[in-house]
């Protein structure tokens, strides 16, 4: 009778320790679960206004790494995933963060000014809010090891032309925050441009406007020292078309006006050299 009782005993704390431990991991569970829908409420709004391409491919899994299950609902189909479709204003930025921490790691540190400069572009382009959201899935993107030949190619596959020269505009000027740009992210900024498939002509415009040469006002028009007056006309229209700022109108304010920046610095180039030549 007393082996029965006991028996009895220890198979009742055996339960309670079983069930104690199964409500715990289940516990466990639920909170991991919450975390993720939270995350991915957080991200959702500001990813999945405007999000199209990015959401597939290497761009999609480091974007699945950041932000756990707000991924799994793009993947239901919440976020549609539309090829061929315009650049969104979450395809641009995601694209912009991605390059952003690559960028920011190429000299093996992250600087205070480098990580300032987005975050004012960020704000100013969404708000307070969704620009500390963006920040801080920089963050967590700068966590990461990826293929940025891998990453670029899928932006230079889907981006439209115009938003990919504004996105070259925007790294040459991060690389600059700190006040001297590293010779390591020119040639990182070079590599990017040339899996974006930008042309040799459009990158080394847009470089002449950040990295000063003595022919800087020929290489932002795209034209060299011994072309002729009528040459150089020609020249500075076709750039004013290329760069005028309608073109990525509709990826928001901020990135329109960093683009009539660049357009200003056309602008100012033919006015030097017409200067240089005394055209009136």
């Amino acid at each position: 009778m007393d082996i029965a009782f006991t028996l009895i005993i220890i198979a009742i704390i055996v339960y309670y320790l079983y069930s104690s431990s199964g409500k715990k991991k289940a516990a466990s569970r639920n909170q991991q679960s919450q975390k993720k829908e939270q995350i991915g409420m957080k991200y959702g709004k500001w990813v999945g206004g405007g999000l199209g391409w990015a959401f597939g491919g290497p761009i999609g899994a480091i974007l699945g790494f950041a932000f756990g299950s707000m991924y799994d609902g793009m993947q239901s189909g919440k976020y549609a995933y539309q090829k061929g479709a315009q650049t969104g204003r979450g395809d641009f930025s995601v694209s912009l963060l991605i390059l952003s921490a690559a960028l920011m790691k190429a000299d093996n540190r992250v600087t205070k000014s480098e990580l300032d400069y987005v975050k004012a572009f960020l704000i100013r382009q969404f708000g307070p809010q969704q620009g500390q959201e963006q920040l801080s899935a920089l963050r967590e993107i700068l966590k990461q090891d990826y293929n940025l030949s891998d990453v670029s190619r899928q932006i230079g596959q889907f981006m439209d032309y115009s938003s990919k020269l504004q996105l070259l505009h925007y790294l040459f000027g991060l690389s600059g925050a700190d006040g001297h740009t590293h010779p390591k992210e020119l040639d990182l900024i070079e590599s990017i441009s040339g899996f974006l498939g930008i042309r040799t002509p459009d990158f080394k415009s847009i470089r002449a406007m950040f990295v000063k040469d003595i022919n800087n006002a020929y290489q932002i028009l795209e034209t060299t020292p011994d072309a002729n007056d009528e040459e150089l006309k020609k020249a500075y229209r076709a750039m004013a078309v290329k760069y005028h700022p309608d073109k990525v109108a509709h990826l928001g304010n901020d990135v329109k006006k960093a683009a009539t920046e660049k357009f200003q610095k056309v602008q100012a180039a033919y006015e030097e050299i017409k200067k240089q030549r005394g055209i009136k």
